[in-house]
Formats: structure tokens, C-alpha cells, sequence
């Protein structure tokens, strides 16, 4: 088995736990060098749906209820929420390792170890609703991330740009708040997994950008217009502001590209 096909054999798993034990065993032996980087893979199978349960249902971002916090049932939604993003964060990380060929063995270790990390980030968020009476699958949620990678598989200039460093970086901007929300009604336990996520996830998001500019020098292109062009072209409606500086700057951007990102973005 090669890394295309350990990636395959991830995305396809349908089974939850599944899914969790194929990525964490793929990258352990991914990381002992069991699992080649083949310098002659045929081409990708044409990007679809990976493996799901049939719960949760998945519905447009407006049919989502939205539930303050201060409930358990309102905590599990918010945490759902999370998990459901985790989850897909597994299937992306595995997608581009999957679809992309013929690049550095740098870029494939990049997200092999990513999958790995969003695995144990879906199984913490999962063991914490389960602790509140709720399981992945009890609460609708939306295919917004996968969207956008569908809308990508075939560039992985842009797929570095966009998915990474707009969807998966909202995260960036956002946490920190929610933390402090959580601490201030005395949910630690929750507080302190998505403290464990938001460390781990600047490096994700910074995996992404020292992509994205690789593909760039590449082609020859300018990131910070490039940049700029594929935020036009297909970010609209995503980004939303205020933007967190600090976390985005240690994620590999820079100030030409916050700026573009607030001229983008939808007002708070």
C-alpha cells in the first residue's frame, strides 16, 4: 500500500471509528516509512462524498437553529458543531494527500500528520458529548467544507489557499471568544479540548500556507494576488470579520493578505 491508497482507504471508511482507527494507523505508519510516496500514481478517482454515517443530516447553514450556550443542550449543539468540522478537517487532509500527486514528500507528511491531529481532535469532541448525554449524529449540520474542497479538486493552488487558509483558519478567529465563553459558565473540560484544538490548528492552517506559496513559486505566480484573485472568485459569503491577527500571523500570513481578507469580508 502507498499513500494514495492509505489516503483512499480513509475518505472511503464509513464506520466513525473506522475512520478514526484507518487515519491513526496509516499515519503511524506513514511516519515509520511503510507507506511510499510512488513517484508514477495514476491519476486521482474523480472527487465525491467520502465515507459518512447517515447521521447527521446535512442541511443548508440557514436551517441551522442557532442555541446559546447556556444550556447543555445548547453546549452539545456548539460541540457537535465542532466535531462535525473535525470530522471533515480528517476527510481533507486525506483528500489532499489523496488527489494531489507527484509533489514533495514534505507535502504528504504535512497531511498525514494533519489527519492524524483532526482524529484525535473528532474523538475528544465526541467522548465530550457523550459525557452530556449526546453522540455525533444527534444534531442536523452543513457540507460547507466539503463544498469548497469538491470545488477545488482541480487546483491545488487553490485548494491550499481556500481551504486551509479561509475555512479551516475561521477557526483561528473565533475559538478564542468561545473559550472564554465556556470558562466564564464553568465548562473547562470543554474549554480546555478546544484550547488543545486552536494550538494545533495554527499549525494546520500554516501548513496551508507554506503550500500554497510552494504552488505559487511554482507557476510563477504572486501569492499575495493570487491570493487575492481566489478570495474574489470563490470566497464570497465566507469570510466574516473580525479577523484574529496574533493566530493568522503565526499561520503564515501576512499583512497584504489581512488585508485583503477584511476588504472581503462580510461586516460582523
Amino acid at each position: 500500500m502507498d499513500v494514495h491508497q492509505a489516503a483512499r482507504a480513509c475518505l472511503d471508511a464509513v464506520d466513525l471509528d473506522a475512520k478514526v482507527a484507518l487515519t491513526q494507523r496509516h499515519a503511524a505508519a506513514f511516519a515509520r516509512g511503510e507507506l511510499p510516496v510512488p513517484d508514477n500514481a495514476p491519476p486521482p478517482q474523480p472527487i465525491g462524498m467520502p465515507g459518512r454515517p447517515m447521521r447527521p443530516a446535512l442541511v443548508h447553514p440557514r436551517e441551522l437553529p442557532r442555541r446559546g450556550l447556556g444550556s447543555q443542550e445548547g453546549r452539545a449543539a456548539f460541540i457537535h458543531a465542532i466535531a462535525h468540522i473535525e470530522l471533515n478537517a480528517i476527510d481533507l487532509a486525506w483528500d489532499a494527500a489523496y488527489r494531489f500527486r507527484g509533489l514533495p514528500a514534505a507535502f504528504y507528511a504535512d497531511w498525514v500528520a494533519v489527519a492524524n491531529d483532526e482524529s484525535r481532535h473528532f474523538v475528544l469532541l465526541r467522548d465530550r458529548l457523550r459525557q452530556l448525554g449526546y453522540d455525533y449524529g444527534d444534531f442536523d449540520a452543513h457540507n460547507g467544507l466539503w463544498e469548497m474542497t469538491e470545488k477545488t479538486a482541480h487546483d491545488g493552488l487553490a485548494r491550499m489557499a481556500l481551504v486551509p487558509r479561509v475555512l479551516e483558519a475561521r477557526g483561528l478567529d473565533v475559538t478564542p471568544g468561545m473559550i472564554a465563553k465556556l470558562r466564564a459558565l464553568g465548562d473547562d473540560a470543554t474549554a480546555d479540548i478546544l484550547e488543545i484544538i486552536l494550538r494545533e490548528e495554527i499549525a494546520h492552517v500554516a501548513a496551508g500556507s507554506r503550500w500554497f506559496r510552494w504552488y505559487c513559486e511554482r507557476a510563477g505566480a504572486d501569492p499575495r494576488a493570487r491570493f487575492r484573485e481566489l478570495l474574489k472568485e470563490y470566497a464570497g459569503g465566507y469570510l466574516h470579520g473580525p479577523f484574529n491577527i496574533e493566530a493568522r500571523l503565526l499561520a503564515g500570513f501576512d499583512e497584504d493578505e489581512l488585508a485583503a481578507l477584511s476588504q472581503q469580508a462580510t461586516p460582523p
